[in-house]
């Protein structure tokens, strides 16, 4: 199979902790000059130390700073986002203008300089209630909530571009996504909310029986599909991006409890309204496309990610677990042509 030649690429959201992790991987995989454009509004620098790329601290709603990025690039990632469904309802307007008008910047800007590829992070949150199991991309798209219908829209907007201009646009559909990185916040996951509690020795809460499932995806490989259909030439089009493997919630908090080290209770409480029971993804349309697989099993990457979590817990007497949500958005530094590595920032 012929494979793509990256040579210096874009990423949108590359502080943040897909953004970070891909970052890390292309460098390593591709030795390509990789560009990161992001506001930190959640993202952090630190996340970049020992990565040798050009920064540009910006917002993609800035259509005149994302022009600016692309230049010289051949490929575009796109994981720049307001992120989480609970988030979206509290902030609607904000949600729309960074997924939908952010993604259009992107999509004008990569256009406009030639690139003719880019790889677009939408969200399961698309689906809306579930219907059949296993998720299949075809599964009627019918969101909820603000996110899933603007990461649907930015999702739109990149498969119309792809039939309209030469640029081959792919949508990762992510699921439950994991891994060093994911600090917790108020909008947080399941994954790191118990890994707060837990290393805490807190009491983990269980919303209803905690028989409900998910499918829950490490970020290696996560950044391993964006960088396989990156590479994948004249492929276009959606794509499941999970595990394929559905574990009870449970089962979730046992696992956390024993990785902690620490006497953890585990409290059930009524059910939430509007959770979904059964999540579980078919991701072999992925497999066929770009030799997508999913190799980190839970037990290993919550191991890791737990091992990530103590160090990243308390450091000079703050929480570093949590800071991405409570630390205001950071002084605006050009550090542009320079490198991170050794860069220490908070």
């Amino acid at each position: 199979m012929p494979v793509r030649t990256l040579k210096r690429v874009l990423i949108t959201g590359g502080a943040g902790f897909i953004g970070s992790n891909l970052t890390h991987l292309v460098q390593k995989e591709t030795g390509a000059d990789v560009v990161v454009l992001d506001d930190l509004s959640s993202g952090d620098r630190e996340n970049l130390e020992r990565q040798h790329v050009t920064f540009v601290e910006g917002d993609v709603r800035d259509a005149g700073t994302v022009r600016s990025a692309i230049e010289g690039c051949d490929t575009v990632f796109h994981l720049a986002a307001s992120v989480g469904n609970r988030r979206s309802i509290d902030h609607p307007v904000a949600d729309s203008q960074i997924n939908v008008l952010g993604t259009l910047n992107v999509l004008e800007a990569a256009r406009h300089a030639g690139i003719d590829k880019v790889i677009y992070s939408s969200s399961a949150a698309i689906f809306g209630e579930l219907k059949t199991l296993p998720i299949r991309e075809d599964h009627p798209l019918e969101p909820d909530t603000p996110y899933g219908a603007s990461k649907l829209g930015g999702e739109k907007l990149c498969l119309a571009y792809a039939k309209l201009y030469p640029i081959d646009c792919v949508a990762l559909r992510y699921f439950n996504v994991y891994g060093p990185h994911q600090r917790y916040d108020a909008y947080g996951n399941v994954i790191p909310i118990f890994a707060h509690r837990a290393l805490r020795g807190e009491p983990i809460t269980i919303f209803g029986d905690g028989e409900q499932t998910r499918d829950f995806v490490n970020v290696r490989d996560v950044a391993a599909a964006n960088l396989a259909a990156a590479r994948a030439p004249g492929v276009s089009g959606a794509f499941n991006v999970a595990s394929g493997v559905r574990v009870t919630i449970n089962r979730l908090a046992d696992l956390v409890a024993a990785t902690s080290g620490r006497a953890v209770e585990i409290v059930h409480v009524d059910p939430r309204n509007g959770d979904v029971r059964h999540s579980l993804a078919d991701i072999s349309a992925a497999r066929v496309a770009f030799g997508y697989e999913a190799s980190v099993t839970l037990d290993v990457g919550l191991s890791g990610y737990m091992t990530w979590c103590r160090r990243a817990l308390v450091t000079g007497g703050r929480d570093r677990l949590a800071a991405a949500a409570s630390s205001p958005v950071r002084r605006r530094d050009e550090l542009r042509g320079t490198s991170l590595a050794g860069h220490r920032s908070s």
